[in-house]
Formats: structure tokens, C-alpha cells, sequence
């Protein structure tokens, strides 16, 4: 019994210290062990799909040519859809301009009127595009707006300002609505054409408080089959905002139409919408 006891009396005395030293040692090593381990497997995760904020970051411009700029710009977009290839910009232009612009085409405005095609009249189109509208060529704002508009539409476009139509500045009230149909004009339905509608640049005047969405019914290829109701407001929508611009291109990049780029304007509900459209060809334009 004593000799059993003996290795006892000595644990107690000498051993419980070394345990316990040794079993801090122990946890603090897990302990640290285990934060940087959580550091190197955070450090393999996958990056999160959103785009780095570069505010904050100079950038240094390189020399440019005769008809180049200066300075860098950043101007934001997000793309809505690849088929048809759609582009949104948020904040593309601030709310006094808009209200300028308004107030511009406010006194000017008719009802708004179709391009026909073959067999077409007024008669066998009433209804279709019940909105009213007007054209001011940038040349025509002395106030410079429409002007700055159109210099930032050629940027985000990548196409000369010389390839635009005059804006056609829209209004459309409550009811009043545009049914599906494409800007570019197919020369087998127009007939031969000098130049083509390649891009449509929408520039929301004002907010809707209801309604009023552009609408591409045939997005990513759906409701194609033959049977779609033209009047019908479906597919991808986008609500107007003032102030937010909406890009499309009518044609692809080797000049055939792009037949998912049928789009309208749904009715409105409640409210009243403005917008400036502006065209944009594959050729210059007569100012």
C-alpha cells in the first residue's frame, strides 16, 4: 500500500503544476493555431461576384488624340439583359436637367406618329403609339443640356454624337402606352434604307408612380413562338426613375436585327411619364 501511495504523494506535489502548465502551453497553441487556420481557409475561399469599389484609386490618363479627352470618367451601369443586349445607368443625368428638358418640349408637343410599313396608314395603326411628343436637336437647347446629354450617350455607346437623331422628348398620361415593336427598320417590311437604327438610348425625364415600364417581351428568347399579343406588357421590364437612362442595340454586332430587341411601353396607371429617346445609326446624321 505504501508503495503505491508513494507515486500519488509525488503527483500531487510535483505533477499537478506540470499538468497544468502544460495544459495552458497546450490551449494556447490550439487556441492561436486555430485563428491562423481560419485565416489561411478564409484566404482560399472564392471571391464574392460583386465589383470592387475604385473611388478611391487614381488613375493616370494617357495621351490622347486630337478628338480624345483628357480625363478618366466613371459613369455606372448594370447590364439588364444579353439577348437583347440592354444596359441600364443609374443616375445618368440630375433631376434639373430633366425638369429643363421637360419644360424645353412642353409647349411643343403633338401627338406622336409611326414610321408605316408596307400597307400601313393612321387608320389601320390608331392606337398602337398614343403618347405625345416633340424633337429638339441638341444645336437647339441654348441652355447646353441636351448637349452634355448627348456628349455622354457617345461615351457610354462608343459611337459619335454624329450618328444621333434629335431627342424626341415623349410624354405619355395615364392609359397612354406604345405597343411592342422594333426601332430598326427591316428594309423587307420599310423598304430600302440610307442608314439604320442601331442603338436606343432612353433617358427617364420622371418618375412613374405606376406603369409606364419599357418592356422587352421577347428577353432571352421567350414568347417567340408566333401567338404573342402585342398589346400585352410582359418579359423584362424596366421602371422608369428620373434621372436613370436604359441602353438596347436594335442590330448585332454584324448588322442583323436582333429580333429579341422588340420592346414597348407599357400603359400608365397612375402618374405621368417623361422620356427623351435618342437614336442612334450606323451612319452620321444631318444635324
Amino acid at each position: 500500500m505504501k508503495g503505491k501511495g508513494r507515486p500519488w504523494s509525488l503527483g500531487k506535489k510535483v505533477g499537478l503544476p506540470v499538468v497544468f502548465l502544460s495544459c495552458s502551453v497546450f490551449f494556447l497553441a490550439g487556441f492561436f493555431g486555430a485563428m491562423l487556420l481560419s485565416q489561411d481557409i478564409s484566404s482560399f475561399r472564392p471571391n464574392s461576384r460583386t465589383l470592387e469599389s475604385v473611388d478611391d484609386e487614381e488613375y493616370e490618363s494617357m495621351p490622347h488624340g486630337y478628338t480624345g479627352e483628357s480625363s478618366i470618367d466613371s459613369i455606372p451601369f448594370q447590364v439588364l439583359s444579353w439577348a437583347p443586349r440592354a444596359l441600364y445607368f443609374p443616375d445618368f443625368a440630375t433631376a434639373n436637367k430633366c425638369q429643363r428638358i421637360i419644360e424645353m418640349a412642353r409647349a411643343n408637343l403633338k401627338p406622336s406618329s409611326l414610321a408605316y410599313r408596307k400597307g400601313e396608314n393612321a387608320e389601320n395603326t390608331k392606337g398602337i403609339r398614343t403618347s405625345s411628343g416633340t424633337f429638339i436637336s441638341a444645336s437647339e437647347d441654348e441652355t447646353g443640356t441636351l448637349d452634355i446629354i448627348e456628349q455622354k450617350i457617345a461615351k457610354v455607346t462608343m459611337i459619335p454624337w454624329t450618328h444621333g437623331e434629335a431627342f424626341n422628348i415623349l410624354r405619355y398620361e395615364v392609359g397612354q402606352k406604345y405597343n411592342s415593336h422594333y426601332d430598326v427598320f427591316n428594309p423587307a417590311e420599310y423598304g430600302p434604307q440610307k442608314s439604320q437604327r442601331i442603338a436606343s438610348f432612353l433617358l427617364y425625364l420622371s418618375d412613374v408612380e405606376e406603369g409606364g415600364e419599357t418592356m422587352f417581351p421577347f428577353e432571352n428568347g421567350l414568347n417567340m413562338d408566333g401567338g404573342y399579343d402585342y398589346k400585352k406588357c410582359i418579359g423584362l421590364k424596366v421602371k422608369p426613375r428620373r434621372g436613370d437612362g436604359l441602353l438596347f442595340y436594335s442590330v448585332f454586332p454584324n448588322g442583323t436585327i436582333d429580333q429579341t430587341s422588340l420592346h414597348g411601353s407599357c400603359p400608365v396607371i397612375k402618374g405621368e411619364k417623361w422620356v427623351a429617346t435618342k437614336w442612334i445609326r450606323d451612319q452620321e446624321q444631318d444635324d
